[in-house]
């Protein structure tokens, strides 16, 4: 189940995904020198409309993908809110695919698999989790967040 993962936050702190019991989760995969990096905004836009109603958005930056998120956790953590002002959750670098891919991500690619199978194909690859904890939709990188919206708000 999701809630059995930790994750470290992008200043350093080990969390326990349960402290996200009840919310509806959009996790995703992310590089700032990316061609999709510009939907940080719609996807902080989500952010700001649905957090009171139960939304959380966990963002995982990950260098896998054309060597696009090349900066430290500061920089990255920096540029996002220089340039995009987010608020949501933002996480330490990590891999996505591989022997060496993060366990929730190996995880959250188990429970929905692409046409590709399993393995991530790019940067802002989305998982929307239920209430309960449960991987209910995957979405292809070229997925904009206001596309998104209506399956997330059927679920809050």
């Amino acid at each position: 189940m999701i809630y059995d993962f930790n994750a470290t936050t992008i200043d350093g702190k080990e969390v326990s995904l349960s402290k996200y019991k009840g919310k509806v989760l959009l996790i995703f995969n992310s590089a700032t020198g990316c061609g999709f990096t510009p939907q940080y905004e719609g996807l902080e836009k989500l952010y700001e409309t649905y957090k009171d109603k139960g939304l959380e958005l966990l963002d995982f930056p990950s260098n896998e993908f054309g060597n696009q998120a090349k900066g430290s956790n500061e920089e990255i953590k920096s540029f996002c809110s220089l340039n995009y002002d987010i608020r949501f959750d933002q996480f330490q670098k990590t891999t996505v695919n591989g022997k060496n891919a993060n366990p929730l991500f190996k995880y959250l690619k188990s429970q929905r698999r692409s046409m590709f199978g399993t393995s991530i194909k790019w940067n802002f690859t989305k998982f929307l989790v239920d209430k309960n904890g449960k991987v209910v939709k995957r979405y292809a990188p070229t997925t904009t967040p206001d596309k998104i919206e209506k399956d997330l708000v059927s679920l809050l």
